[in-house]
C-alpha cells in the first residue's frame, strides 16, 4: 500500500529509534492514528523537550533538567563513595536496586582503541576534577564485563592509583559482554555488594 506522505514520514522516524525495523515502525505509525489528541500533543512536547531541556549533569555527567541533578544535590546519599558507570541507564538500574545510597560518575562510553574511542573522549576528566575536588573515599568501577570494559577499569585504576582510594569493581556473576540494563535486578545487586578491590 502506498501511504500518505505524513504516515510514510512518520514510519521513518520510527525507523531511527534502535530496535525498531520497517513491520515495527509501520504498525507504530498506524497505532499512532488511533491515540487520542491529548496524548499525541503530550508525546509531541515531550520529543521537543527532550531536545531542549536535557542536559548533562555538571558534576557527574547523568541525564538532568538543572546544571545539577537530584542525586548529586541530595545531601541524604554517601558523600564519599562514588559508582562509576558507563552511560546514564546503567544509573537507572542501579537505583531500581536501591541498596546503593553513594553518589555516580557517568562515562561517555567505554575507552575501545579499535573503535577510536580513547580515554579523551568519555568524560574522565570529570571524575578526575572530583577525586581532586571531594574527599572520595571508594571508586566503584560498574562496567560492564567486556574487552572495552576490563580496559576502562584498568586505565582508571592506574590514574587514581596515587591517590589513597580505595578502587573497587563489580563481583563476577554478571555474564561477560552482557549489557548492565540487561541483567536482571537480583544478579546486579549481588555483583554490587561482592565488589572486589582492583589490584
Amino acid at each position: 500500500m502506498n501511504y500518505p506522505t505524513t504516515i510514510k514520514n512518520l514510519i521513518e522516524c520510527y525507523k531511527k529509534l534502535p530496535g525498531i525495523g520497517e513491520k515495527t515502525a509501520e504498525r507504530l505509525a498506524l497505532a499512532t492514528l488511533n491515540i487520542d489528541k491529548e496524548i499525541i500533543s503530550l508525546f509531541s512536547q515531550s520529543l521537543v523537550d527532550s531536545q531542549i531541556k536535557i542536559r548533562r549533569c555538571e558534576i557527574c555527567n547523568n541525564l538532568t533538567e538543572t546544571n545539577v541533578c537530584d542525586i548529586c544535590r541530595d545531601k541524604n546519599r554517601i558523600q564519599d563513595v562514588v559508582c562509576v558507570v558507563e552511560d546514564p541507564k546503567n544509573v537507572i538500574a542501579l537505583e531500581k536496586i536501591g541498596t546503593f545510597k553513594g553518589k555516580y560518575q557517568v562515562l561517555s562510553g567505554l575507552i575501545s582503541p579499535l573503535d577510536g574511542v580513547g580515554p579523551e573522549n568519555i568524560k574522565l576528566d570529570l571524575l578526575i576534577h572530583r577525586v581532586k575536588e571531594e574527599n572520595i573515599k571508594e571508586i566503584i568501577l560498574a562496567l560492564k564485563p567486556s574487552i572495552e570494559g576490563e580496559t576502562t577499569i584498568l586505565y582508571i585504576s592506574k590514574i587514581l592509583s596515587g591517590s589513597n582510594i580505595k578502587i573497587t569493581k563489580l563481583a563476577h556473576g554478571i555474564p561477560m559482554g552482557a549489557d548492565m540494563e540487561y541483567v536482571d535486578l537480583m544478579t546486579l545487586e549481588t555483583a554490587l555488594d561482592n565488589r572486589t578491590e582492583v589490584s
